[in-house]
C-alpha cells in the first residue's frame, strides 16, 4: 500500500487530502491524521510543516478570511502564518468545546486541567481563547459563527461562565455577597460574545443582565469618559493574541452596550397596554439573513477596538471609521426604560444590586426621525492641502461644549436651510454650513473622506410627548450624544448617550441621563435602544424641509 500512495503525483495527494478535509468543515482537519500516518513521504508531502501552502487552502474553508484581507491586507509569505492560525484556531475551540475556564473550578483546575490553581498561566490562556472567539465573530461571515457554535458549542461556555452559580465571570458570586459582578476586560469580551451569539431561546439569564444594563454607575456606558468630547489620549488594557498578520493591539468596548441589547432582547413583554400590541425588541444578529456578509456590520466595533488600545490617536479630523456616515438617518423605532427613582437614589448610595433586581422597571416606546448633517471638505481636496484648512472657519467643527447639552457650545443658534443648516457659534467671524446627509448610494468611500464632522438633528414622540433632538458624534470612537428636550408640558431635558451597534442590520443603544445633576456626579440613568424602520422607504427619510433658526 505504502508502494502505491507513493506513486500517486503529489498534486492529486493534495487534492485528495483537502477534499477529504472539506467534506467535513467542522472542527479541526482530523482526516488528515491518517494520511499523515502512511509513511514519511506523504507525512512531508502534507504536514504543515513542509506543505503550509495545503493547510492555508484548509484554513480558508474551514474559516472566513474576506476580513482579514479587508481589515489587515495581503502580507506575502501568509501560507505559513495560516497554517499556524489553523493550529491554533483549532487548539482554542478544542478548549471551549471542552467547556475549559468557563467555572471557577473549570479555571482553577488550570491549563492542562491536573490541577493547580488559578495559575498567571491559566489566565493568560483564557484571555487568548476568549479573544480568539471575539476576533472571529467580528470576521464571522458564516464559517467562523458555526464553528463557535456548532463544534466550540461557545454559546453553552458563556452561559456557564456568566449564569452558573460558579461561573467563572464570578456574577452569582459577588451577588451572593452583596457585590457588584466584575467589571474588566474579560467581562466587555464575553459579553459581546452572547449578544453576537443571543438567541430568544435562553433562558434564566435576566437577573444578571438587568445590573449589567441597570447599573450605570457601575458599569459605564462608554471609555473613555462621556464628559470627554476629545480625550487627550486613549490607553489600551488588552492585546489580541498572536495570529496572521499579526493584529494590532486591541482593547474591548465597554459591556453596556451589548448588555443593554441583551436585557431587552430577553427581558419579558408587557402582557397589557400599548406596548403588549407591538412589542419592540432589539434586532439580534443571530436573526439576520444568512445571505449577509455580517463581518462587515462589525467594521466599526473593530476600529473602535484599536482606538481604544490607543491606536489612531483621536482628532477633530477623523469622525468615520467608528462611525459611517448616514448611519443615522431615518425612522426610528424602540424603546427606553426607567426604574423607580428612590430605588435608583438608594443604588447611588451604595445600596447592594438586589435593590436594583426587586425594582420595577418601567418601559416606554418612543419613534425618532433624525438627520446627520455634515461638515464637507471640498471635494478635489488632498489630505496634504485638508490640513492647511484646519484654521479656515468655513470647514473648523464645532468647538467641545457642555456634554450635559450633546457636547454644543453654549449660545449656538442655527437654521435649517433646503440642502442643510447654517451654524452659528457664538465667537465665531462667519457660519459653518454643515450639508444634509445624501441618499445611501452616495454616501461613498470617497465622500465619507470628505466628512469632518456629524451633528444630527431630529425630533420625535412618546407617550410623555412630542420632542426635538439635536447631537453630535464624537470622532474617536462614534459615541452619539443627544440632546432630548421636550417641547410641552414639563418633561425636561434629557440626554442620550451611546453607541450605533452594528451596521445596516445594527441597533442605537446606551443610556440615557438626567440634565439637572452636575456632570461630576452620578445622575438618575436608565437604558434605550432605537432600531431603524423596516418598511419606511427610503424617499421618505429625505424631504427638503426649511424651518427658523433655533436657539439651543
Amino acid at each position: 500500500m505504502p508502494t502505491v500512495f507513493n506513486s500517486i503525483p503529489q498534486e492529486v495527494l493534495e487534492n485528495i487530502a483537502f477534499y477529504a478535509v472539506a467534506s467535513n468543515p467542522l472542527g479541526p482537519p482530523h482526516e488528515l491524521l491518517p494520511l499523515l500516518l502512511v509513511n514519511r513521504r506523504l507525512y512531508a508531502s502534507l504536514s504543515s510543516t513542509y506543505n503550509p501552502h495545503l493547510h492555508a487552502r484548509i484554513f480558508a474553508t474551514k474559516f472566513d478570511t474576506t476580513a482579514l484581507v479587508r481589515r489587515l491586507g495581503l502580507v506575502e509569505g501568509r501560507a505559513p502564518k495560516l497554517a499556524a492560525e489553523l493550529r491554533r484556531r483549532c487548539v482554542q475551540l478544542g478548549r471551549l468545546r471542552a467547556c475549559i475556564g468557563c467555572t471557577v473550578g473549570a479555571l482553577a483546575a488550570g491549563r492542562s486541567g491536573g490541577g493547580g490553581g488559578m495559575t498567571e498561566d491559566a489566565v493568560r490562556a483564557l484571555h487568548e481563547m476568549l479573544w480568539t472567539a471575539y476576533l472571529m465573530m467580528l470576521e464571522n461571515d458564516g464559517k467562523n459563527e458555526r464553528q463557535l457554535r456548532e463544534y466550540a458549542r461557545l454559546d453553552r461556555w458563556l452561559r456557564a461562565f456568566w449564569f452558573a452559580e460558579d461561573g467563572a465571570s464570578c456574577a452569582r458570586l459577588a451577588i451572593r455577597d452583596n457585590a457588584w459582578p466584575p467589571n474588566n476586560d474579560l467581562s466587555a469580551v464575553t459579553m459581546w460574545l452572547f449578544w453576537f451569539l443571543l438567541r430568544p431561546e435562553f433562558q434564566n439569564v435576566i437577573s444578571i443582565l438587568k445590573l449589567l444594563a441597570l447599573g450605570a454607575h457601575q458599569y459605564p456606558v462608554c471609555r473613555p469618559a462621556w464628559v470627554d468630547f476629545l480625550p487627550n489620549q486613549t490607553a489600551g488594557r488588552s492585546a489580541a493574541p498572536p495570529a496572521y498578520a499579526e493584529y494590532p493591539s486591541l482593547s474591548p468596548p465597554p459591556l453596556a452596550a451589548p448588555a443593554v441589547l441583551s436585557y431587552l432582547s430577553l427581558a419579558p413583554r408587557p402582557s397589557t397596554g400599548a406596548d403588549a400590541l407591538q412589542p419592540m425588541s432589539p434586532l439580534v444578529p443571530s436573526s439576520v439573513s444568512p445571505q449577509v456578509r455580517m463581518s462587515s456590520e462589525w467594521d466599526c466595533e473593530w476600529e473602535r477596538c484599536k482606538r481604544l488600545a490607543g491606536n489612531d490617536a483621536p482628532s477633530l479630523e477623523s469622525p468615520c471609521g467608528t462611525f459611517k456616515p448616514g448611519t443615522m438617518e431615518g425612522i426610528w423605532e424602540g424603546l427606553f426604560t426607567y426604574t423607580e427613582f428612590t430605588a435608583y437614589a438608594e443604588l447611588l448610595s451604595g445600596a447592594p444590586p438586589p435593590t436594583l433586581n426587586k425594582s420595577v422597571v418601567a418601559r416606554h416606546q418612543q419613534t425618532w426621525r433624525l438627520h446627520e448633517y455634515h461638515l464637507l471638505l471640498p471635494s478635489d481636496v488632498d489630505e496634504q492641502d485638508a490640513a492647511a484648512l484646519d484654521d479656515d472657519p468655513q470647514y473648523k467643527p464645532l468647538s467641545p461644549g457642555d456634554p450635559l447639552r450633546a457636547y454644543l457650545p453654549s449660545g449656538l443658534s442655527y437654521e435649517y436651510k433646503r440642502n442643510g443648516i447654517s451654524v452659528y457659534e457664538p465667537g465665531r467671524e462667519a457660519d459653518t454650513f454643515y450639508h444634509r446627509c445624501p441618499a445611501p448610494e452616495q454616501v461613498t468611500r470617497e465622500y465619507a473622506k470628505r466628512v469632518r464632522e456629524i451633528l444630527i438633528a431630529g425630533e420625535g414622540h412618546s407617550a410623555w410627548g412630542q420632542f426635538e433632538l439635536i447631537g453630535r458624534v464624537r470622532p474617536g470612537d462614534g459615541f452619539v450624544t443627544l440632546s432630548k428636550e421636550y417641547t410641552d408640558g414639563d418633561r425636561g431635558k434629557w440626554l442620550y448617550r451611546g453607541y450605533f451597534v452594528g451596521n445596516a442590520h445594527g441597533n442605537f443603544t446606551g443610556r440615557w441621563r438626567d440634565t439637572l445633576s452636575p456632570m461630576e456626579v452620578l445622575g438618575y440613568e436608565g437604558c434605550f435602544f432605537m432600531g431603524r424602520r423596516r418598511e419606511c422607504s427610503v424617499s421618505k427619510l429625505f424631504v427638503d424641509e426649511e424651518r427658523p433658526g433655533t436657539p439651543i
